[in-house]
């Protein structure tokens, strides 16, 4: 069966196109080589990779949606081979208008029927704009019920809580259990040593593969990415993706 993954958040600068790197790692690190779309228009962060397969896909026309531009990716994927994987990396700008698409062309069901697995992905970030973020996860869930979808908590900003309450304990997340496949947490690390070495990968836009090889790099910072590689591919490995 293909799969479309879709990582979709109102806010910008939370993570997306970290997520989106992350998941096309994983496959390759499984021997698999996935589709992957960059269709934020502002910050084509994901295509920046050199190590991953990104094509770049121009979704807006000034403020505006191109409904044609967003046909051209349902082709792509309703050409593909059977077992393809679809990585779509979308925009702040993008999440209005591509959902409202969505919505208005029904493409949950679309593309349940022609045999396409849609799983949503959205960021939910600590700090400041955790409130922001919320409210994008918020309006995701509501617009989508029941359409499986993974939520990536990134303490990069800080603890993803409120009021003393973790997620998992939010009437958000009790409300939309059933359709919250899983939640993948980016774990909260030291800045002046994980935070650093994490900082100069995502600067350099490196995968974890190239940095594990990468000699300019100490011993100690390629071991500290590695643990971290670790922990975020095992969580996806878990969450059955």
């Amino acid at each position: 069966m293909k799969q479309l993954h879709m990582i979709l958040q109102g806010k910008g600068g939370v993570g997306k196109s970290l997520v989106a790197s992350f998941l096309a790692q994983h496959y390759q690190a499984k021997g698999i080589t996935p589709i992957c779309i960059d269709t934020d228009p502002v910050n084509a962060t994901f295509a920046s990779y050199k190590a991953l397969p990104v094509t770049r896909l121009e979704l807006m026309v000034g403020d505006d949606l191109d409904p044609r531009a967003f046909d051209q990716l349902v082709e792509l994927v309703m050409n593909a081979e059977d077992d393809s994987i679809f990585i779509v990396d979308s925009g702040a700008s993008t999440f209005v208008p591509l959902c409202s698409w969505m919505l208005e062309n029904d493409a949950v069901s679309f593309f349940k029927e022609a045999g396409v697995e849609l799983i949503l992905h959205s960021v939910l970030t600590g700090g400041q704009a955790m409130g922001d973020t919320l409210v994008g996860l918020n309006n995701l869930l509501k617009s989508f019920k029941n359409t499986p979808s993974v939520v990536w908590l990134n303490e990069f900003f800080g603890k993803t809580e409120r009021n003393g309450k973790s997620f998992e304990q939010s009437e958000l997340f009790k409300k939309n259990s059933e359709s919250i496949r899983s939640l993948i947490r980016i774990s909260a690390r030291r800045k002046e040593t994980f935070g650093a070495d994490l900082d100069q990968v995502l600067r350099d836009k490196s995968t974890f593969a190239e940095a594990a090889s990468n000699e300019s790099l100490s011993i100690m910072a390629r071991q500290r990415l590695a643990m971290i590689w670790r922990d975020i591919n095992s969580q996806i490995t878990a969450a059955n993706l």
